[in-house]
């Protein structure tokens, strides 16, 4: 079995199996999304979330406890307000703190090419304690100052979604339009007009490895390895 074929196969077993996370399915902002993405040959989604606000407790020690062992106190994927947040304290033993998280997407790319048009990353997220051994450290009024800048990231964080999906469908498209345009002939005759090059200019490297210029190491492009790429995206300058 080819790598192509290979790919579409793993591609139809992960998405024909059931969705795992805490809501069970996924999020209205980012379905257009997973949708133009998963409608595309070389792409397919793991994994998503649209960007929401939490309120975990993670324990007496919870500088130690993993993420999957907090205490989830509140969870939502909008805006949300004061009261909700004040009452959800009441109910934390350990450490408790406010997070606003943006878009997240975990894609399988058929090849290194499909994975370089989606590496976007950012830094729009919010983390800030508010309890410490259920005693609440902060003052109603700087919570409620918390809540309008999660807020903020919240509706910024959907304006990026909305660039991020106009800015690669016009990618996609793009690139569709150049692949029709130019002949697989032509294609083969200058990937193999590039590896005979590459032979020519140093002999002892074969096609498919690359060498950095700083110290002159191999690093080798192994054809069994899996046929896909794990790339987490996080919307910023689109």
């Amino acid at each position: 079995m080819d790598r192509s074929a290979e790919f579409r196969r793993w591609k139809a077993q992960c998405l024909s199996k059931a969705d795992l996370s805490r809501k069970g399915s996924v999020d209205e902002d980012v379905v257009e999304l997973v949708q133009l993405l998963n409608g595309r040959e070389q792409f397919f989604t793991t994994s998503s979330c649209a960007g929401r606000i939490i309120l975990l407790d993670r324990g007496i020690n919870g500088s130690e406890v993993q993420k999957q062992n907090c205490c989830w106190l509140l969870v939502t994927h909008k805006p949300c307000v004061k009261d909700d947040v004040i009452v959800a304290l009441k109910k934390a033993n350990g450490d408790a703190i406010l997070k606003f998280e943006p878009l997240v997407l975990h894609v399988q790319c058929r090849q290194l090419q499909d994975a370089q048009i989606l590496a976007v990353r950012s830094t729009h997220g919010l983390e800030v304690p508010l309890t410490h051994k259920g005693k609440l450290m902060v003052t109603e009024e700087y919570i409620n100052f918390l809540i309008k800048i999660a807020n903020q990231k919240m509706e910024e964080n959907k304006k990026r979604i909305e660039r991020f999906y106009n800015c690669l469908q016009h990618a996609l498209e793009k690139e569709t339009i150049s692949m029709t345009s130019y002949p697989k002939e032509k294609i083969k005759e200058k990937n193999n007009s590039s590896c005979t090059h590459k032979k020519k200019r140093n002999p002892e490297k074969a096609c498919g490895k690359y060498i950095t210029e700083g110290n002159n190491k191999e690093l080798e492009i192994d054809d069994h390895d899996d046929p896909g790429i794990s790339v987490t995206i996080f919307p910023e300058d689109y």
